[in-house]
């Protein structure tokens, strides 16, 4: 078996697009043959978290401690260096299909009650291509146990520059804040992007810019935002609902093959949540969270 395990193929149209069993993680997406989301070899683990599902948290957790319920708790610290748990408990388990179509997969995974995170928590994903719209992906997690949750969801694709090198990508953003960090990229404040390097809210290319920021403040007419990442050649289109009041971008210089990317993160809460507070989702036994994003060719 594959090291990403079973891959589901799912196409409408000119688009195409595969998800992976382990993480249920977006490997690729193209339209016509062109990247719209970046992808990786398929003997390869996903790069810089490449496509994955982040829950029950988002980017990191400081020092994986945080007080819930008037419980202290410490969850293995998954990024060693800065000594965070980052990215959650789901990016490495087999998730099961629970219905794979032609044009649309859909997966579930259980998280179990464990050392630093006691709850139980069912988390389903579908992923639907159309061939109009694109590529829309949407996730729901309930609580199945008897005691109240922490709950944070995020997802982690990285839009393809079309060939373009970073200096000569152009990234629009619909945030009018900044979020702070600290030595660890964990929030300390926020900050306006006005009259910043940061304020990508009409477009602009990223020059010498390069980020691993969060931002928040962000524009939803109508209930949903939007981010593009393009070159000459096209590019791609992100839109997310409302319940993803926060965006974590990243933009490595190589993502895979020598290849750049701009991963644009759609986030439930602020990194660090579990323990500020911001944006956090506390799930009630029996209640239930979704929200949607999605990504189209431009």
């Amino acid at each position: 078996m594959a090291l990403n395990g079973r891959e589901y193929l799912i196409s409408a149209g000119d688009h195409v697009a595969t998800i992976n069993e382990v993480g249920a993680g977006l490997h690729s997406y193209t339209f016509r043959g062109a990247d719209v989301a970046s992808s990786y070899a398929k003997d390869h683990l996903p790069p810089k978290a490449a496509g994955a599902v982040l829950v029950p948290w988002p980017n990191r957790l400081r020092g994986g401690r945080y007080r819930f319920d008037g419980v202290d708790y410490q969850l293995p610290l998954t990024e060693p260096a800065a000594r965070n748990a980052i990215h959650g408990l789901a990016r490495w388990a087999r998730w099961t299909a629970l219905a794979h179509e032609p044009q649309a997969v859909t997966l579930r995974h259980d998280i179990v009650p464990q050392t630093g995170y006691p709850f139980e928590v069912r988390v389903e994903v579908q992923y639907a291509i159309d061939a109009e719209s694109g590529l829309m992906v949407t996730a729901s997690a309930t609580n199945s146990g008897t005691r109240r949750a922490p709950f944070g969801a995020g997802f982690h694709p990285y839009l393809s520059t079309q060939g373009a090198a970073l200096a000569d990508t152009v990234v629009k953003l619909p945030a009018a804040e900044r979020l702070v960090v600290d030595d660890v990229q964990v929030p300390v404040g926020l900050k306006s992007v006005d009259r910043t390097p940061y304020d990508l809210r009409d477009g602009k290319k990223l020059k010498n810019l390069r980020m691993d920021d969060g931002f928040t403040g962000l524009e939803t007419p109508s209930g949903r935002g939007v981010a593009e990442v393009h070159g000459k050649a096209g590019g791609a289109r992100m839109w997310f609902d409302e319940t993803f009041p926060y965006l974590q971008v990243f933009t490595p210089e190589e993502l895979a093959d020598g290849v750049p990317a701009v991963a644009i993160e759609p986030m439930t809460c602020a990194p660090d949540a579990f323990n500020s507070g911001d944006g956090l989702i506390v799930l009630e036994p029996g209640t239930t969270w979704s929200g949607s994003w999605g990504l189209q060719p431009i």
